[in-house]
């Protein structure tokens, strides 16, 4: 959206003076007369942004956008109308200014699909080409309430992925305060009083001291290492497609969390694949579009190989076994899908199967972490125990005899 300033003459011919925001001026106009008012001139001042730039698009914006319009063009309103009573009641200027341009394409003669594929990075291909089959088929509030359905979902998967990731992060950042504390704080304390028993300390106490300095003296490379490493990471991964790929398998390796992201990128995967697939786009399109929506190069590479097959003639659930990526159970449920030419509903219930499975996973994974950071902590704390209390002890059994 831009801001304009204008000047327009009421309904009782009274002149008035404002500002407002708007697409365009012939917006600013359209806005104008639903306000009771005719445009003489206007200026345009600034484009409209908010205090960090606008915003990225959120999804909880898209599930109310799907949701609007499947009420609106269901109930027989234009796509056209609904676009701009949405637009007017959209609170996000980013996203309220991405409307309006819509808007502008649509009245210009494009339709709705080509309208949004404009806007890539808030529209994907899986949205618009779902919408594109929506418009053939006639079909169109229908497309709407899956999207709406689907970014639910999407965004509870979301919700579980990071509640997988942050336990994790959070108790290891805690077990490493305390480290830190022990051997920044109160190991060096200790040193002087070890140190003064005056006699010949064990190898493990040695350790400890030696710990503790670097600790101390190196504070900072706890802080410069990790983040170096981040910097290579990120450069390496955007410059080379090896990187990438071999982060991403890296990422399913990861023990206890690896297996947990595989399960939910793949029922991302066959939940978007079910919806494409039922809204009439053909399989190869549909593996297409979901490889891009994976988001990790490694099972995108084995979507790729698996849609090759597939155009070679092979059949979905041999290319798909082919992949190594879906259990021998996953496989048949697909199998018996194609079979029966219910694939849609087959790779719902795969989805499904995924669904439940990432739950009790993650119940898993967090009951495993909790108990060993604790036998972790606990050894951190026996080790500097032992080291401190065991000089102690056998200066103090000598003194006996």
């Amino acid at each position: 959206m831009s801001l304009f300033s204008y000047k327009a003459i009421d309904s009782k011919g009274r002149n008035q003076v404002g500002t407002l925001d708007a697409a365009n001026e012939g917006d600013l106009e359209l806005r104008l007369s639903r306000m009771g008012m005719d445009l003489i001139k206007c200026k345009f001042v600034e484009e409209k942004r908010s205090l960090f730039g606008g915003g990225a698009i959120r999804r909880i914006d898209l599930i109310n956008f799907c949701f609007h319009m499947e009420q609106l063009t269901r109930s027989g309103v234009s796509i056209l109308e609904g676009l701009i009573d949405l637009r007017d009641s959209v609170e996000q200027a980013s996203f309220r200014r991405v409307i309006g341009q819509v808007i502008d394409d649509i009245e210009g003669g494009m339709t709705l699909s080509k309208a949004l594929a404009e806007h890539p990075k808030v529209f994907d291909d899986m949205f618009t080409n779902l919408i594109a089959a929506g418009e053939e088929s006639g079909q169109l509030p229908d497309v709407f309430l899956s999207l709406n359905e689907m970014i639910k979902w999407h965004d509870e998967l979301i919700n579980t992925t990071k509640k997988l990731l942050i336990f994790p992060v959070f108790v290891g950042a805690v077990v490493m305060a305390v480290v830190g504390f022990l051997m920044v704080y109160l190991v060096p304390q200790l040193v002087s009083f070890i140190e003064g028993i005056g006699q010949e300390l064990p190898t493990h106490t040695k350790l400890l001291i030696a710990t503790s300095n670097f600790f101390v003296n190196f504070w900072y490379l706890f802080t410069l290492v990790p983040l170096a490493i981040w910097i290579v990471i990120k450069i390496l991964t955007s410059v080379s497609y090896e990187a990438r790929y071999q982060l991403d398998s890296f990422k399913l390796r990861a023990w206890q969390i690896g297996p947990v992201l595989k399960k939910i990128i793949l029922s991302r995967f066959a939940n978007l694949f079910a919806m494409l697939y039922k809204a009439g786009i053909p399989v190869l399109k549909c593996i297409e579009i979901t490889e891009r929506a994976s988001g990790n190069e490694a099972i995108r590479h084995a979507l790729s190989k698996a849609r090759d097959e597939i155009q070679e003639g092979k059949g979905v659930s041999t290319s798909f076994r082919n992949t190594g990526l879906f259990p021998p159970l996953v496989v048949r449920m697909i199998k018996v899908g194609e079979a029966t030419g219910q694939l849609d509903n087959a790779l719902l219930n795969v989805s499904y199967f995924y669904e439940r499975d990432i739950k009790d996973s993650i119940d898993k994974v967090q009951a495993m972490i909790q108990p060993a950071m604790t036998v972790v902590l606990g050894a951190i704390l026996g080790w500097v125990m032992l080291s401190v209390m065991g000089p102690v002890y056998s200066s103090i059994g000598n003194m006996a005899i």
